[in-house]
């Protein structure tokens, strides 16, 4: 390849960093990088940050930052991201065209520059409606530690008190960043992004917008555009460090006397050999087959092959290894079309630059060396490739001894994948398979419920995701090569042994997991949510109907409180209402219906009320019929039945608001409310949430409004 070069004069500004809260550019740089268009060899960019205050960024961002993070709690946060989401959206064409340079074709964007901000997105939903309107989340069950229920045990996050560095990649300029900034935001914690050098510019560029909407607490997020080669000296145990690259570099990053001995929070996202493994019950012509060859075409020629989810090892059924590749080739041939990334006729763009052009060439020369048989493409096809820029073609290796090590050790980062054979037995290909030391993601395709069963036991610990693709799925599936940010992205051994994305899972990676123990009271107040035990404010059905207290369903979100209470009368339960309910619902179990059968049972004394009888008639205990600020009751969480009612017995339920949670962009908010039943004797028969949408405000703006018409 070769490359073009620009008069002097033409050469741009340094690109810059966005430090402590303002734009920063070094005066007299030593050390200078310079960044070319990957197509056309012309400079686009300069980088350096000779003299850049890494110190004061990171004091920065652990004083102002946490300090404006932390005056909003997570719905406000969550509720910044999908404006931001809508901002950038509104101005991602600018991005487009920036993003060419580094050799991304229009689809491409998509992935990088639309799926990052599909991720904020989503981010921005699961939080609203997946964690609590607080900066406190509570994880888990309440653990009982005492007899008499005064001291009790439970898990809650809190967000980490530092900053979340996150060192990224090159082939995801705006992608990597917002996957990783978005849970970090949402958790609370600011910060600090290292994009890599050759496409740092577009990153610079989504940054830019960023801070632009004004959307952006001050201090949150800061951007340094190139080297940071002291940044993690300025670390401890409060920061948390998120790593894309090389398994090398992440090695070294591991390495550092801060990680080792500062407790330095560390997690990586590496090299990874990742494979597609065709089942041994897909046929040439079978649906799963065309499938499968478009899945491997599609993730070999997709940001140029540039992807850490990419296939590098296809493994297939020796007998039809011939077959695959032969498919292969063709449909390369067919739709893959290597040119400048603007053309639109271009399927397949350039490497991002030089240098990863040359590392690609030296590892698909290593692979050759080793046993590869060239099926299409390498090196002696580059001069059907243009002459400038860093275009690579499109490679198909195949090897007759699947167990080579080259190619389950040599990553070739570009437009390439090699074919290996196995024996037709599962086992063959599992160990096939695990010889990649641990990776991103596999696909497995097969129709087979057993044969997906035997190889998930077989690859599962092998791999961060499985994906198993067949006919039924091959048309809605999002693709090997795509994490969703519902799932974990990350991968053990040397895809780094990290774990990014995952929903929620992905927010609370910047936090911290306590335990606390205490009272009721003490964890009510911690947590925000209410503890069996713990103080109440009680009214009871007579306290209503004379006036001295008010029924909790009668209060908006601005009046009701943790711990309002309402304790219902006892209702006693006859065999009549046992047997008119088997009759009317058509539950007509030999526990509610003969009485010699339930007798037998060592669970019950004799016929026994329906947990479902109990749990409605509770309803009619508790509830308040008159239209007020509860609008609607939408479900039940963690029903259990615990001592069985018999027919002469009576129920009384305790009904506690337990957790409120107010919708940011809404009129009205969440309540569960803590729902005990309890028989004549105060023994626990049922425990459960009852959740409720309750309005912030009653009588509402409208409904007051009304009233002044009427």
């Amino acid at each position: 390849m070769s490359t073009q070069t620009q008069a002097p004069d033409a050469a741009p500004q340094i690109l810059p960093s966005f430090v402590k809260g303002q734009w920063w550019r070094p005066e007299q740089p030593e050390r200078v990088a310079d960044v070319r268009d990957a197509a056309s060899g012309e400079l686009v960019a300069r980088v350096s940050t000779d003299g850049i205050d890494t110190a004061g960024a990171v004091e920065y961002g652990r004083t102002v930052g946490q300090a404006s993070l932390g005056e909003l709690r997570i719905h406000d946060r969550a509720l910044i991201l999908k404006q931001l989401a809508q901002y950038l959206g509104e101005h991602k064409e600018e991005l487009y065209e920036l993003s060419y340079a580094t050799g991304s074709t229009a689809k491409d964007h998509l992935i990088d520059i639309d799926g990052g901000i599909g991720t904020l997105f989503t981010f921005s939903s699961k939080g609203r409606r997946e964690l609590p309107n607080a900066n406190v989340v509570v994880d888990g069950a309440v653990e009982q530690l005492s007899r008499d229920g005064s001291f009790l045990g439970e898990h809650v996050y809190t967000r980490l008190p530092g900053v979340a560095v996150q060192i990224n990649a090159f082939n995801f300029p705006v992608w990597n960043m917002l996957e990783k900034f978005a849970p970090a935001f949402i958790a609370g914690v600011p910060s600090i992004v290292k994009p890599a050098t050759p496409t740092g510019y577009v990153t610079e560029a989504c940054v830019r917008l960023m801070l632009d909407s004004g959307l952006l607490p001050e201090g949150s997020l800061q951007l340094i555009s190139g080297s940071a080669r002291d940044l993690l000296d300025h670390l401890d145990a409060r920061d948390h460090v998120a790593f894309t690259g090389s398994a090398a570099t992440a090695q070294s990053l591991r390495a550092h006397s801060n990680v080792q001995e500062k407790g330095v929070r560390f997690t990586a996202e590496t090299d990874s050999l990742n494979a597609a493994i065709m089942a041994p019950d897909v046929t040439e012509d079978s649906p799963e087959f065309e499938a499968f060859v478009k899945s491997v075409v599609l993730e070999v020629t997709a940001k140029a092959g540039q992807k850490c989810t990419a296939i590098r090892r296809v493994i297939v059924p020796q007998e039809i290894r011939g077959a695959v590749v032969e498919a292969i080739t063709k449909r390369v041939a067919e739709c893959a079309v290597v040119g400048d990334p603007r053309d639109a006729a271009t399927t397949v763009g350039p490497l991002a630059s030089e240098e990863q052009y040359f590392e690609v060439l030296r590892s698909v020369r290593a692979l050759i060396d080793a046993g590869a048989s060239v099926e299409l493409g390498g090196p002696e096809e580059l001069s059907s490739v243009p002459e400038h820029g860093a275009f690579f073609p499109v490679t198909v290796l195949s090897f007759d001894d699947a167990r080579t090590p080259a190619v389950h050790e040599v990553e070739a980062f570009g437009p390439v994948t090699s074919v290996l054979g196995y024996s037709g037995d599962v086992a063959d290909a599992v160990e096939i398979a695990a010889l990649g030391g641990g990776s991103l993601v596999a696909t497995v395709c097969t129709h087979s419920p057993e044969l997906a069963a035997q190889f998930l036991s077989g690859i599962g610990a092998h791999h961060g995701r499985v994906l198993f693709l067949d006919r039924d799925d091959a048309k809605t599936s999002t693709g090997h090569g795509s994490p969703v940010p519902h799932l974990v992205h990350g991968g053990p051994g040397r895809a780094g042994g990290g774990e990014e994305l995952g929903g929620v899972r992905a927010v609370k990676h910047y936090m911290q997991r306590t335990a606390v123990q205490g009272s009721p009271d003490l964890l009510t107040g911690i947590t925000g949510q209410w503890h069996w035990g713990a103080s109440a404010t009680t009214v009871t059905r007579e306290d209503v109907e004379n006036g001295t207290g008010e029924h909790p369903f009668r209060k908006s979100l601005e009046t009701l409180r943790i711990g309002d209470q309402f304790v219902s009368d006892l209702r006693t339960v006859k065999l009549e209402d046992i047997l008119e309910f088997a009759d009317k619902t058509g539950d007509t179990f030999y526990a509610h219906t003969d009485e010699e059968a339930a007798t037998a049972n060592p669970f019950f004394p004799r016929r026994v009320a329906h947990g479902y009888l109990l749990v409605s008639w509770a309803a009619g205990l508790f509830v308040e019929p008159s239209p007020g600020p509860v609008l609607a009751n939408y479900g039940l969480e963690n029903l259990r039945f615990i001592t069985p009612v018999t027919y002469d017995d009576a129920i009384r339920v305790t009904l506690t608001a337990k957790k409120i949670t107010p919708r940011v962009t809404d009129e009205y908010g969440e309540v569960a409310w803590d729902a005990r039943l309890t028989n004549q004797n105060d023994e626990i028969v049922a425990t459960y949430d009852v959740l409720t949408l309750v309005a912030k405000q009653w009588p509402t703006p409208e409904s007051e409004a009304d009233q002044d018409m009427a």
